[in-house]
């Protein structure tokens, strides 16, 4: 898939967040069994059984030890596709598809409610959101459909230019158009979450000054490490504002080093909550909700998805045949756990990190789905 989404020292004194001292209680012994999980973007991931609808038990047993409460998902299409239209229903109808031959396991997320019920039955939520808006084009009169059809967020811009605005890739960055301003707010009308990942720095700008609610669902910091695809620091400040958030991927983007660590994935999401405040920062691995496998086929399946994004012209900065979308010292069953842990031992307290894990999401959710 074009999207990867079948597919992972600062210290106390760098987190000048909003909620005063870092010295607080110890965390709970059982802080996570008991928090809501949300991770922005990823993507369902079955790797014992690949292409089957039903999950495997093993897939699921372990699905269930990640700790994950709800997710959400990518719909096509992505990139500017032909047939967008077409391509947005048959997708939302294989997530459907997906979750009807799971319902002892998954769920659809249309509003708060079923993120509350998710956690409470046990069961993993999947929220659908897309990765562009090249399926609406100029008939905004889509976009009531899409949330009909249980869509949830929506984002703008997916690297290229499309008919809203130009995306990370464009090097003119030339922002919104009228008809994407019109567009925010239609999402927003219609009681969707804008997401402006992908979008070009002017674009990021102008939309997060003109929406209501805007957001940032699976991104990085520009001040850590300089990267297309990242948030600058106005940008982050103009979201906080209007209390969205910025999430952070898990992705080699992170760092000039394509094997970025678990250190600078900390040192991203500590800078957009000293600059943001802790209500602002959240994830969106953009990995999948299993960890990455690499076996030689699974590499191979990699490459080629690689080679097809750089054809298509839609492969970001550093993206070669190779790249791994993970970020190693995290590809593990215990990632959302241990990170929350590793930032407490820098001294964030056990609210703030489960903010970051979920409650940051689940308000802004709650925000915009009314």
């Amino acid at each position: 898939m074009l999207d990867r989404r079948s597919f992972l020292a600062a210290g106390a004194a760098g987190i000048a967040m909003t909620a005063g001292p870092l010295s607080a209680a110890a965390p709970k012994k059982d802080w996570f069994r008991s928090a809501i999980v949300i991770d922005g973007l990823t993507g369902l991931s079955d790797p014992y059984n690949e292409g089957h609808a039903r999950l495997t038990e093993r897939a699921w047993k372990e699905t269930r030890e990640m700790g994950l409460t709800v997710f959400r998902t990518t719909v096509r299409p992505v990139g500017n596709d032909g047939a967008s239209w077409e391509a947005f229903e048959e997708s939302v109808d294989d997530v459907k598809a997906q979750i009807s031959a799971n319902p002892d396991r998954l769920t659809l997320v249309e509003t708060v409610a079923d993120i509350h019920a998710a956690k409470r039955d046990g069961k993993l939520g999947i929220i659908i959101g897309t990765q562009d808006t090249s399926m609406v084009g100029a008939d905004l009169d889509r976009i009531p459909k899409m949330h009909e059809l249980g869509t949830r967020t929506i984002q703008l811009t997916y690297n290229l230019r499309n008919l809203a605005g130009d995306g990370a890739l464009e090097e003119a960055d030339g922002g919104l158009s009228r008809l994407g301003y019109a567009t925010i707010e239609a999402i927003e009308a219609n009681k969707m979450l804008l997401d402006l990942s992908h979008g070009g720095q002017k674009t990021m700008a102008q939309g997060a000054a003109h929406a209501k609610l805007p957001m940032v669902s699976h991104s990085g910091a520009m001040a850590v490490h300089a990267h297309p695809r990242h948030v600058d620091d106005a940008t982050i400040r103009a979201i906080a504002e209007k209390g969205g958030t910025v999430g952070v991927f898990f992705i080699p983007y992170l760092s000039a080093d394509p094997v970025p660590t678990g250190e600078t994935l900390l040192r991203h999401i500590e800078h957009i909550a000293k600059v943001g405040g802790e209500d602002c920062v959240t994830i969106g691995t953009d990995n999948g909700t299993l960890p990455i496998v690499l076996t030689e086929e699974q590499r191979a399946q990699f490459r080629a998805n690689q080679k097809e994004r750089i054809e298509r012209g839609i492969a970001a900065p550093g993206e070669g045949e190779d790249f791994l979308p993970l970020v190693p010292d995290y590809n593990s069953i215990d990632l959302y756990k241990r990170l929350g842990e590793d930032l407490m031992k820098r001294g964030w307290s056990q609210r703030q990190v489960e903010k970051l894990l979920g409650l940051n999401l689940l308000r802004v959710y709650g925000q915009a789905w009314g």
